[in-house]
């Protein structure tokens, strides 16, 4: 049986619909009695579990041979994690895949990539069997910036550096294989979409895929970070991602394209232009105010 945790989630709930698709038995972990009930109502085995509290972990994992571990980048996610590969150990759990990030680094500037890099060290070392899935940038983060995209601007402080967007439907669907099959313990897997590309040229798939002119505005920091907080991000997240895109990316550290996701799936990552059009509603025009009574 395979346990998913952060089935409420973008990856975590793709993970499901793949292994439901699949006719593979897992069981999916939320938090929230009224999360689990609404999987259960959609004929699906859930089960309250939360990370915070340890103490809800034995039950969520009795019977459990494989367990997929994912946690939102957050000031507690070490902890988190290091709470469930430990209970995981407990339950008798075989194997535990788990989501990292391509830029994991004990040293890292980073928050969460530094917080990876120190779970992916507890991990190896657990006794448990792993397997690691390290994604680069996620091309949902667009949709953080859906409004201004929408008026013709991509905001960000990269620079002139790039990244091999990958897309969280090509990494939910390593992860659903992954946990299907045997053979892939103690494998890291770094995952990308098939190219890179810096702002500018992401902006230019913008404007090719919404049929409208998408300029890239390098942002100072103060500015950027302005944005970021009030599109609803954290001091903290916010503070990480413009190290992220200031110093990783900006400084020409990001990774070139791996073909992992195709020689794990068989299917090619999705290209930022497909992401695009498949989102392309979200990042349409706003009316202007009084547009639909002027009609």
């Amino acid at each position: 049986m395979i346990l998913v945790s952060g089935a409420t989630g973008g990856i975590g709930g793709e993970v499901c619909r793949l292994l439901t698709a699949a006719g593979e038995p897992f069981r999916g972990m939320a938090r929230r009695q009224a999360q689990v009930d609404a999987f259960r109502q959609r004929g699906m085995e859930a089960v309250p579990g939360d990370f915070d509290r340890p103490e809800t972990l034995a039950a969520a994992m009795r019977g459990i041979d494989t367990m997929f571990l994912i946690t939102p980048p957050t000031p507690g996610q070490f902890d988190q994690e290091i709470a469930a590969i430990d209970a995981a150990g407990r339950a008798g759990v075989r194997r535990i895949v788990k989501l990292s990030a391509s830029d994991a680094n004990i040293r890292s500037t980073v928050p969460w990539a530094r917080t990876h890099a120190r779970i992916d060290h507890q991990l190896r070392a657990s006794g448990v069997e792993w397997t690691i899935l390290k994604p680069t940038a996620f091309m949902q983060n667009f949709l953080w910036f859906k409004a201004p995209i929408a008026r013709g601007f991509l905001p960000q402080v990269a620079g002139s550096g790039s990244v091999s967007w990958v897309d969280t439907r090509d990494v939910a669907r390593v992860a659903a294989t992954v946990l299907r099959e045997d053979g892939h313990a103690r494998a890291t897997y770094f995952l990308t979409g098939p190219e890179t590309l810096d702002m500018r040229q992401a902006a230019a798939r913008l404007g090719q895929e919404t049929g409208r002119k998408v300029r890239y505005l390098d942002l100072p920091d103060p500015l950027f970070a302005a944005l970021l907080r009030v599109t609803g991000n954290s001091r903290w997240m916010t503070h990480g991602l413009i190290v992220q895109f200031a110093d990783v990316v900006a400084g020409h550290h990001d990774i070139d394209p791996t073909c992992e996701i195709e020689r794990l799936t068989g299917i090619p990552p999705r290209d930022l232009a497909t992401f695009i059009r498949d989102h392309r509603d979200a990042f349409a025009p706003v009316p202007p105010r009084g547009a639909a009574r002027a009609a």
